[in-house]
């Protein structure tokens, strides 16, 4: 955790500071400076700072994570990593759903229409999939 940790606050320190250059260097035109990217850097780098700040507490709050151990063993970190439906064919029916309602966007409200048409009934499914069937919990 520590070397994500790291990871976060060079990226906060990195995007700080191509956000001053690029202050710098937009300021040079005849247009002034260019806020949209100074800006959008600066959240960069305050979402780097943020991502190191939480992992510092994690780290504070809890046990040393078996990761920081540099003799350490693979099967150390190894746990539940949650419930995955093996069979499922509801994820992609809700990504096709999804990817038409984002070319909607574009496109029309009509393509749109369609997709959330596909989608509703794809995110019901996938809701309710283990409620019924061989499968069911």
């Amino acid at each position: 955790m520590k070397a994500t940790e790291r990871i976060g606050a060079l990226i906060g320190i990195f995007a700080f500071a191509v956000a001053a250059w690029y202050g710098i260097w937009t300021s040079s035109t005849t247009l002034g400076i260019e806020w949209v990217g100074v800006i959008g850097l600066i959240m960069g780098g305050l979402l780097g700072f943020m991502l190191a700040f939480f992992l510092w507490r994690t780290r504070v709050k809890h046990a040393q994570d078996p990761s920081d151990n540099p003799v350490g063993e693979i099967d150390e970190i190894s746990g539940d990593y949650g419930f995955f439906s093996p069979y499922s064919w509801w994820p992609l029916w809700l990504a096709l759903a999804a990817s038409v309602c984002f070319l909607g966007l574009a496109v029309g409200w009509w393509v749109f229409i369609i997709g959330a048409f596909v989608g509703v009934p794809a995110l019901i499914g996938w809701t309710y999939e283990y409620w019924r069937g061989p499968h069911h919990l």
